[in-house]
């Protein structure tokens, strides 16, 4: 089958979260099973293509003030999948993907209007697909065009639509009066279309048009049809119930190895661990923590600095936590008081606290083998990444039992020596608090921790199961539309 993927980031040409993560392996592990994928994305200034050749020269389309004529490069064939990038300078060559600090791009409803009708378009040049796989608010027109401004149109007749959410806090919230600009007919202002208390969503327009629905982890899929999790389209998601479906995220272990880690100064395995060791006393160093006890855990944190993330509740026990027998280092970015935060924990523990403020891809890695546990005590997670990347690394998970962290973690349990981390329920600064010292007392019994560790390595969250459970989604969503034309038939 032939799969085309429509999303606004894709490692290693753009990146901002876990998505661009699942958009650049996913597709590589469905060519591995067989099927045909093409992937489209814009071409932003951070876009870097080598041997860019333009293949699709003019696209139309169409605004209210005036048309926009944008192109599609390749970015040649890479695993198997062919990458297509839509180019249009005015609104994608710019500082960020989204916004700055300042906020959001206040022409994005335009930004990724366009880019979702050029995918279209180019799919008529470039091979109309079996399904459009789509990806979060910033491609979520393209299931809404093709049921609505593209239902005639002959070359989609039999395409299938899959819309995979990665986060439900981010919708694509938009003034009334962006469909007349986006030439989009004003019945979508409708309860049940697109309308979200007097504003245009994008994300829940992809929830009412799309064939099928995944998210990112099983938990997920049934958290966001409550009330806390569903950020007010929780009723929507309970009509379409029958077709929403979670497929937990995969890694990629030839990135995301200790056995692999370009970045690490020691290789090592579950057969043996005595490189870890090494890879800890580098990422002290790293971080300027000077003499430090050897035997001291370090837990590690590579995150957002945000409420979402748990940083309310690390703010809650920070203090009481930096008393604790351990070495905390943080790498991240983001709300300014949890910045303010660690940088005052830092001046006045700097033996045991450690932080940069920023993203940096090579420390992340040390964090995640030089750490002996990794912090992820998450107000909500659809799927999370880090905490799966810190198993594969024999460095334990603290994590909050919610959406894909309660999935892929298993509480320890050293009686019976089964487990792969540490989790905790109530959010609260003092379950979390509670559940750190469960850790750092396993941590004191090194036998047991060694068992621990490997129960962690020896786990596969490798693509290829979630690509055969994407590729079942994909023929149902082709059998659905194959049903709704002999429907359509019946009924002429």
């Amino acid at each position: 089958m032939h799969i085309a993927f429509a999303a606004s980031e894709c490692v290693p040409f753009s990146k901002t979260g876990g998505l661009a993560d699942v958009v650049g392996a996913l597709p590589r592990a469905l060519v591995s099973a067989g099927h045909q994928v093409s992937v489209y994305v814009p071409r932003y200034r951070q876009t870097k293509l080598s041997d860019a050749r333009t293949v699709v020269r003019s696209i139309t389309v169409p605004f209210d003030d005036r048309y926009r004529f944008c192109s599609v490069l390749t970015g040649g064939s890479h695993s198997g999948v062919n990458f297509y990038f839509v180019d249009y300078p005015p609104y994608f060559d710019r500082e960020a993907l989204y916004g700055t600090s300042a906020g959001d791009y206040p022409d994005n409803a335009e930004r990724f209007a366009l880019f979702s009708r050029a995918v279209l378009e180019a799919s008529k040049i470039l091979g109309v697909p079996g399904v459009f796989h789509c990806h979060d608010w910033q491609s979520a027109l393209v299931p809404v065009l093709l049921r609505t401004q593209y239902a005639e149109d002959p070359a989609f007749r039999d395409v299938g639509t899959v819309f995979t959410i990665h986060n439900m806090g981010y919708q694509g919230l938009f003034p009334p009066d962006t469909l007349p600009l986006l030439t989009l007919p004003w019945d979508l202002l409708a309860i049940d279309k697109m309308e979200f208390f007097g504003q245009v969503n994008f994300l829940k327009g992809a929830l009412v048009y799309a064939d099928f629905i995944t998210t990112v982890s099983r938990k997920y899929s049934h958290e966001i049809q409550t009330a806390e999790f569903g950020f007010g389209l929780e009723g929507v998601l309970r009509d379409r119930a029958a077709t929403v479906t979670g497929i937990l995220n995969g890694v990629d272990y030839n990135e995301w190895s200790p056995q692999a880690d370009k970045f690490i100064v020691a290789k090592y395995s579950p057969e043996d661990l005595s490189g870890k060791a090494k890879c800890k006393q580098d990422l002290l160093t790293t971080f300027g923590v000077t003499n430090p006890n050897p035997n001291l855990p370090v837990i590690g944190i590579v995150s957002r600095f945000a409420a979402q993330k748990g940083f309310d509740l690390i703010a809650q026990i920070m203090d009481r936590l930096a008393r604790e027998e351990m070495i905390i280092v943080a790498l991240g970015n983001g709300d300014k008081q949890y910045e303010e935060m660690f940088a005052r924990m830092q001046k006045q523990f700097p033996q045991k606290i450690a932080v940069k403020i920023a993203y940096d891809n090579a420390v992340a890695h040390k964090i995640e083998a030089g750490s002996d546990m990794f912090l992820m005590p998450s107000k909500y997670e659809p799927c999370g990444l880090n905490q799966i990347y810190s198993l594969k690394y024999g460095t334990m998970p603290i994590v909050r039992a919610t959406g894909g962290l309660d999935d892929t973690i298993d509480p320890w349990d050293a009686r019976t020596g089964k487990g792969t981390g540490f989790k905790f329920t109530d959010y609260s600064g003092e379950a979390l608090l509670l559940t750190v010292k469960e850790a750092l007392k396993a941590f004191r019994d090194q036998s047991s921790w060694h068992t621990l560790m490997r129960n962690g390595m020896n786990k596969d969250f490798s693509w290829n199961a979630s690509a055969r459970e994407y590729a079942k989604v994909y023929e149902r969503a082709r059998q659905s539309r194959t049903a709704a034309q002999v429907m359509e038939k019946v009924l002429v």
